[in-house]
């Protein structure tokens, strides 16, 4: 018979930034042995399975757009006012923890990129940003054709490779384990023990509790099943322009439009994007990398090499040298946004009741929303535990 006081045996069940952010969250406040199963690590050749990597990579919450559209409705017992605030919090936590995080000297500081967003608004909606640094509206001389409104603020990109690797690097060096396997239900988890997929056996420690971060793959994980998660593909394409230090998107949130450029540390810069509902195709369509250099060249001629300016207007043809990759990504968008939230299941023999733990469905907002949503997963995950203490 375990211990009481002995930690407890948690599994996460995904690895991209939700998973592995959430096993940090719960591995560093002690107590827990926590195990990360995921079919795919961030240090596996990039695959249309793993949507982290393929990210592009800025803090600018969607938190206010996504509660509106998802409605009051859909949030039991809040107002839509009170859950966008419960949302913007949960995305100022995490921007909170990225900023310190990317400070000269900072734990992971070479993962990111401070600079100035620039964000032009064809619907002229309401981003719900003004907490951000250095916010401003811009006047209306400064706006670009046919945007309503305009914002400027300071925020943070990240070399997403980089800080995935970084985020399973501190998660191990703090003591996490990691296995790779394909969880096809959570029963496998809970019978087999967190080590089932390594030793090929059930062993003798239980599973004392499972979070559930499956991205995309909440929709066909046995015991889980959401019929609500489905795809939203996002393609982007990779330059080389070191010269491009500054953020810029133009957006209609209702029409789906987001062009946006998004530079690293490194001197790559992100170009994009899309937002394909459904839409399952795993490879870059070359006529859609075609429209998205065409209109981030029409927002920022800047990309265009000074050399060229300097001579003749620049075309997407002076752009296609400058391609580094190409991708694309199944972002796990949930009908009525994020799961957070806990069922109980029944445990392996002689085990009684386990808490699963979900926090998944964050759509193209994963990385914004990290940090503090794994905040929310771990409160659940304590207060589960100690209720099923309680009844012992």
């Amino acid at each position: 018979m375990t211990s009481p006081n002995a930690p407890k045996n948690i599994v996460v069940i995904g690895a991209g930034v939700v998973g592995l952010t959430t096993a940090i969250r719960v591995q560093e406040k002690g107590g827990y042995n926590v195990t990360v199963i995921a079919e795919t690590f961030p240090t596996d050749p990039k695959t249309i399975k793993y949507t982290s990597l393929w990210a592009g990579g800025h803090h600018v919450s969607h938190a206010c757009d996504d509660a509106k559209q998802m409605g009051a409705s859909n949030v039991p017992s809040l107002a839509l006012p009170s859950f966008i605030w419960i949302s913007a919090a949960i995305d100022k936590e995490t921007f909170d923890v990225m900023w310190g995080l990317s400070a000269p000297g900072g734990a992971a500081e070479h993962c990111f990129l401070r600079l100035s967003q620039t964000d032009y608004l064809l619907d002229g909606r309401d981003e719900c940003l003004n907490w951000m640094p250095d916010f401003k509206e811009l006047p209306q001389e400064a706006l670009v054709p046919e945007a309503i409104l305009g914002t400027s603020f300071t925020t943070v990109t990240f070399d997403t490779p980089k800080y995935l690797s970084y985020l399973l690097a501190r998660f191990i060096s703090r003591g996490g384990t990691v296995v790779r396997g394909t969880v096809q239900h959570i029963t496998q988890v809970i019978e087999g023990g967190p080590n089932v997929f390594r030793l090929g056996k059930a062993t003798p420690e239980p599973v004392d509790a499972v979070v559930v971060s499956p991205g995309v793959g909440a929709h066909t994980l046995g015991g889980v099943d959401d019929q609500d998660v489905y795809p939203v593909r996002g393609q982007v394409t990779i330059i080389r322009a070191p010269w491009i230090t500054f953020g810029r998107t133009i957006s209609h949130a209702e029409k789906g439009i987001w062009t946006y450029i998004i530079p690293r540390r490194c001197g790559d810069v992100i170009l994009g994007g899309t937002k394909e509902e459904n839409d399952w195709y795993p490879a870059p369509r070359p006529e859609t990398t075609t429209d998205i250099l065409e209109r981030c060249l029409a927002l920022c001629p800047e990309l265009i090499p000074a050399a060229i300016r300097a001579e003749r207007p620049g075309t997407i043809d002076d752009l296609r040298p400058l391609i580094v990759e190409e991708g694309c990504g199944f972002r796990p968008q949930r009908k009525g946004g994020i799961r957070l939230g806990v069922e109980w299941v029944q445990g392996r023999e002689g085990q009684g009741k386990v808490p699963l733990v979900f926090n998944y469905g964050h759509g193209g907002g994963g990385y914004q929303s990290s940090w503090g949503s794994a905040t929310i997963a771990l409160e659940l995950l304590e207060k589960a535990l100690t209720s099923l203490a309680e009844t012992v």
